[in-house]
């Protein structure tokens, strides 16, 4: 082994009288070398520098070392170890394909005591000390004496894991770790758990660089860490925002088939993070997650993909994982079907949440206090009061605690099924457990009032809210009580509720007017639903075809016939319009005026419903009937044969 200096000193004795022996040792062959340093140079703070270049000879055309491992440096019976980072270019060599020519460059070579240079007779107490307990600084900052070592060229790995900057990284400014600035180091150590060990600290202790440094090292020594520190390494990765090299990891993974189902729902959940749900599901779809085939997946990874669905609230693949997921024979955990129960409410699919309800029931799992709560505003929804009184009771008897909003939604089941005594029972129930009810507790018990034709008691429990707590009041508690008044024809009333809603300065719609023109409707009052109506154009709120129907019924029954057609004139044809209009007409009498607007219908392509056509037959029948029976010519005879004729009759039925 030659060693070829690229400067000289000027002295040649002097170089060889104060020579430093550095020693490199690789695969059983060791070359020694000399460091020179200077007479002046003293021991306890010197700083030395020289540059040399170190070669194995082996051939006229190939020169280069094989896998070298250990650099020793003596001063005065202290040593200094350092791993060496080389610099391997394909060279071709006589010992096969193999890359063993490889060129060590040892450049800016800088000693100094200030590192600390420890005595060869405690290195192999420092190296056993090393062994056991996992120092996560000595990568990054503890230098060696003579520098760095670096290693560039092609390394012997699999050009899959030949890494790249992560995008992350370099879109990141506060992530300083990049991949290019990683290094390989030749280890002393071999044995796989323990180095597994120490990439699992260094992922905890999120010294990043450090972990990926170790695990490369590993890859390009040909030792495999185990799925644990493979695991912790992703998440630290992930952590860091290094998907690009996180993604790498997980390919080494599954070529050594130590994937477990924590490495799948790591990974898939960074896909789904960083670039899209869809991108998720599609990589869930490639490993295998819709096949019925077996693969490495677990419940949690079915759990991490219901949940990355339920972001964007996509029942249709949610409800595909959960069946693929009982395909392959998984039974689903108490997370499984809290989720698939959020979801489903979430979605309005009612009858799915109730389905995984009713297989989480059948598993003997116990069900969380969202998801007992889920399932109550699920059957309050599709009608099931009994099934959602029964979950509302049993939660009472476990003593838990429904929120509010269960609670509404349960009374306002039992409002629609008509089971008021149930439904104020509950209302009970909600001021025991403290809850203070809000304008939907109020809504769902005035609707209940209402579809139960209790329209007074609806009316005096409006009043006691309205007094008690004026701050719930809100625009559909004033439109539930405007329906009462309508079916009790308190017109006054409702105007009263009306000019309150105004003055409260709540927004006021379509349908509270029509409310008000109906009461009057009812009360037979056509002049003030006109009034009505026209202070609703004045408050700049849009009539719609309810409201003109309204009017024009009220209009016909008082023969207010002028208003009605100045109605029609100014609202753009509607069929709805025109066939209440002929109906009413048809019934008043007024079957001339009901022909020339049903031919005006015609004329403007609007189609009249059956009920239209079939009064207009009628009434045309009759009109025609007529017409023939006074131009037949038996009958145009002279009053006196009409009377005898009329006579004869008389006579024949006295007989």
């Amino acid at each position: 082994m030659v060693a070829y200096y690229s400067t000289l000193p000027p002295v040649m004795g002097e170089m060889l009288g104060n020579s430093i022996p550095v020693n490199l040792r690789s695969n059983g062959f060791t070359c020694q070398s000399s460091l020179y340093m200077p007479s002046n140079c003293e021991y306890k703070n010197y700083h030395c520098s020289q540059y040399s270049s170190l070669g194995v000879k082996m051939s006229r055309s190939q020169v280069g070392l094989c896998d070298v491992s250990v650099v020793s440096m003596s001063i005065k019976g202290y040593t200094g170890f350092r791993c060496v980072e080389l610099k391997i270019p394909y060279l071709s060599s006589s010992f096969g394909s193999t890359k063993i020519a490889k060129l060590l460059a040892v450049s800016n070579l800088v000693a100094s005591n200030d590192y600390g240079l420890v005595s060869e007779e405690n290195e192999n107490k420092e190296m056993i000390q090393r062994g056991h307990e996992v120092n996560t600084d000595c990568y990054e900052e503890y230098a060696p004496p003579w520098g760095n070592l670096m290693l560039y060229g092609e390394l012997d790995m699999d050009p899959e894991s030949i890494i790249q900057p992560s995008v992350a990284s370099r879109n990141d400014s506060r992530n300083k770790v990049t991949i290019d600035d990683t290094r390989v180091h030749l280890l002393e150590e071999t044995d796989g758990e323990e180095l597994s060990r120490r990439i699992l600290m260094l992922s905890r202790s999120n010294k990043v660089k450090s972990a990926i440094e170790l695990f490369r090292s590993m890859e390009f020594s040909g030792i495999r860490p185990n799925g644990h520190a493979c695991n912790s390494l992703i998440s630290c990765l992930l952590r860091n925002k290094i998907l690009d090299y996180a993604l790498r990891v997980f390919g080494f993974t599954r070529r050594n088939e130590i994937s477990t189902g924590h490495t799948y729902a790591l990974i898939l959940k960074a896909v789904a993070d960083t670039q899209s749900i869809e991108s998720s599901l599609n990589m869930f779809a490639e490993l295998g997650g819709f096949s019925r085939e077996n693969n490495d997946f677990d419940v949690i990874v079915y759990n991490t993909m219901i949940s990355v669905c339920g972001r964007s609230n996509n029942w249709v693949d949610t409800e595909r994982i959960w069946k693929s997921m009982k395909e392959k024979g998984l039974h689903g955990t108490q997370i499984t079907y809290s989720l698939l129960v959020s979801i489903f409410v979430r979605c309005g699919q009612n009858e799915l949440a109730l389905d995984a309800y009713n297989e989480m029931d059948q598993n003997g799992i116990k069900p969380r206090d969202d998801t007992l709560q889920a399932v109550i505003g699920a059957c309050a929804k599709d009608g099931k009061w009994e099934l959602a009184l029964c979950i509302f009771q049993n939660m009472l008897k476990r003593g838990l605690k429904p929120n509010l909003i269960a609670c509404n939604a349960l009374m306002n089941a039992l409002g629609k099924a008509g089971e008021l005594k149930l439904a104020f029972k509950v209302f009970e129930k909600v001021k025991s457990l403290g809850h203070t009810p809000d304008a939907y507790t109020w809504n769902a018990l005035l609707n209940g009032l209402y579809r139960a034709n209790q329209f007074a008691d609806a009316l005096q429990l409006f009043e006691s809210i309205k007094r008690e707590r004026s701050s719930q009041i809100n625009e559909h508690l004033y439109n539930t009580a405007l329906m009462s008044c309508q079916k009790l024809g308190l017109w006054d009333k409702a105007l009263q509720l009306l000019w309150q809603l105004e003055a409260s300065e709540l927004p006021i719609s379509t349908t509270s007017y029509n409310l008000v023109i109906g009461a009057c409707e009812i009360a037979r009052k056509p002049k003030v639903a006109l009034q009505v109506y026209e202070h609703m154009v004045h408050q700049k709120c849009t009539p719609d075809t309810f409201t003109y129907l309204s009017l024009i019924r009220s209009c016909i029954w008082a023969s207010l016939w002028s208003d009605v057609e100045e109605i029609l004139d100014k609202v753009a044809p509607d069929v709805s319009l025109y066939n209440a209009v002929i109906h009413g007409m048809c019934l008043r009498g007024r079957v001339e005026s009901a022909k020339k607007l049903y031919m005006k219908m015609r004329s403007r392509g609007l189609k009249p419903d059956g009920k239209t056509r079939a009064m207009m037959l009628q009434n045309l029948r009759k009109v025609s009937t007529k017409w023939r029976r006074y131009s037949h010519p038996r009958l145009n005879r002279s009053p006196c044969h009409n009377s005898r004729l009329q006579g004869r009759k008389f006579n024949v039925n006295g007989r």
